[in-house]
């Protein structure tokens, strides 16, 4: 072991990330966590028997989960379940076609020839673009930090081959001319908080990285996983403190040097941050940084309503899009609007599906997720509008997806964009931290190494490579390297 400290602030999925890298190295490594329980975003409720996730639910690439127990010759099997979810999501609209997609080519070759036979050679070309773009976007850079411009210089000639100036829709597009089709292979972006319309194509890479290493579901919940790296970081000597709000980060000179916690000092030899990168800077540093960060575009934020139901529902998918009457003109308003928009497309999750345990018997668990504008964007009282929103959503999927749905409630809870705002200190309560377009990515994200404090570190959403559960974790790696 050496002899050298690090705190990390905030065990969400980044945090703990970074916390095992760190201790696997042999750095005693402390993580202080504002909430009750370690997990960030994957938080877990429970109730009537029910376990709900309350944060990210698709696990991608779970070799880069893996890594963090082959780092001390462990193996992440004796820690946590990973169950297959097929299909990955199933699409429906409101004209009631349906779309399983899978990593299945027959199956998706079959399907888009029902629907339009000229698409199916051009989805077979922009999976090819798709595994282009993730080989060179997201295995070569997605765990380099680009602390320096040149190392954007560097990359620069291949995301120019790969257009990545364009929007990932209208990469789609150039390959595939069906517009639900179009749909069906441009939303992912939504998932890590972006625009498909204004989302940098490089994030095309979403839909090889799903068909690379499937789509996962931790047996127990999210949560499972999130108890499965705490458990990991304690074996390896790693120190958590829950229900212990960081309020400060000291800094002398170029340096950071000491936490304030519950009005008590800890000194550290090296700090890193999976807080809001906003609040990092803003409230914990008083970083004039801090207000230029908050100028920079934010993500959209979520209302999300967890339920319970009487009787199983067995032709819902695992994974559920459930597109409403707009696309483009609802992503649009959602991302740009002033208000709340009238309609709405949401993801739904059924997880019972693939784990019944997370029900009590011979009942089913779900949440549903809205995308909505975040509060910079749209002055909502969500204390009024919540309840409100709640029930449209419910009637909503009753209506079209789960009938008797009302008749079998058993519990229902919402969390709002004020809950992302109080609960994350997440600024204007984005979901998903800075928005991930061109212009806010790579070396345009806030770096994970701080530019004035030498070992003042940024881990999770808001730096290089982004959200999502492997932008994260990556984000773990590239910071780690740093600091190791």
């Amino acid at each position: 072991m050496s002899d050298r400290t690090a705190a990390v602030i905030g065990a969400g999925l980044g945090g703990l990330a970074l916390a095992i890298r760190l201790q696997s190295a042999g750095i005693a490594t402390t993580l202080f966590e504002k909430r009750d329980l370690p997990g960030g975003r994957a938080y877990v409720y429970r109730d009537a028997g029910f376990t709900f996730d309350a944060g990210p639910t698709v696990i991608t690439d779970p070799e880069c989960l893996k890594k963090l127990w082959r780092l001390s010759g462990r193996r992440m099997e004796d820690y946590v379940t990973l169950l297959p979810v097929a299909p990955f999501y199933q699409l429906c609209w409101e004209d009631g076609f349906k779309f399983d997609y899978a990593d299945d080519q027959d199956a998706i070759d079959r399907q888009i020839a029902l629907k339009s036979p000229q698409d199916v050679a051009g989805y077979r070309r922009f999976l090819d673009y798709s595994r282009d773009v993730y080989r060179e976007g997201y295995e070569k850079l997605g765990t380099v930090p680009f602390l320096h411009f040149r190392s954007m210089i560097k990359a620069g000639p291949q995301l120019a081959r790969l257009q990545s100036w364009r929007s990932v829709h209208s990469m789609v597009a150039q390959f595939i001319k069906d517009d639900q089709l179009r749909q069906a292979f441009s939303f992912h972006t939504l998932l890590v908080g972006g625009n498909p319309f204004e989302t940098s194509s490089i994030y095309a890479l979403i839909h090889a990285l799903e068909r690379q290493g499937g789509v996962w579901f931790a047996k127990g919940g999210t949560g499972a996983l999130v108890q499965g790296m705490v458990n990991l970081f304690q074996d390896l000597g790693g120190v958590i403190h829950c229900n212990a709000e960081v309020e400060r980060i000291e800094t002398s000179g170029r340096r950071a040097t000491a936490l304030q916690v519950n009005g008590e000092r800890h000194p550290f030899d090296m700090i890193a941050s999976n807080a809001d990168v906003v609040h990092t800077y803003d409230k914990l540093l008083g970083d004039p940084k801090g207000k230029s960060l908050a100028r920079k575009r934010h993500s959209m934020s979520l209302f999300v309503t967890y339920f319970g139901l009487k009787g199983e529902r067995p032709d819902l998918r695992h994974h559920m899009v459930l597109f409403g009457k707009r696309y483009r003109a609802l992503i649009h308003e959602i991302f740009h609007g002033h208000e709340l928009q009238d309609d709405f497309s949401l993801y739904l999750h059924a997880p019972s599906v693939t784990d019944p345990s997370l029900a009590p018997e011979g009942c089913s668990a779900y949440y549903v997720l809205s995308p909505v504008p975040h509060l910079g964007q749209a002055d909502i009282d969500w204390d009024v509008v919540g309840p409100q929103y709640r029930d449209r959503i419910l009637d909503y999927l009753e209506e079209r997806y789960i009938p008797n749905l009302r008749r079998d409630l058993m519990t229902v809870r919402h969390f709002t964009p004020f809950d992302f705002r109080d609960e994350l200190n997440a600024h204007h309560g984005s979901a998903f931290s800075i928005e991930p377009i061109l212009t806010q990515s790579a070396w345009f994200r806030p770096h994970n190494r701080d530019e004035r404090l030498s070992n003042l570190y940024v881990v999770g959403a808001g730096t290089h490579p982004g959200a999502g559960i492997p932008g994260v974790v990556g984000s773990a790696e590239a910071t780690a390297g740093l600091m190791i």
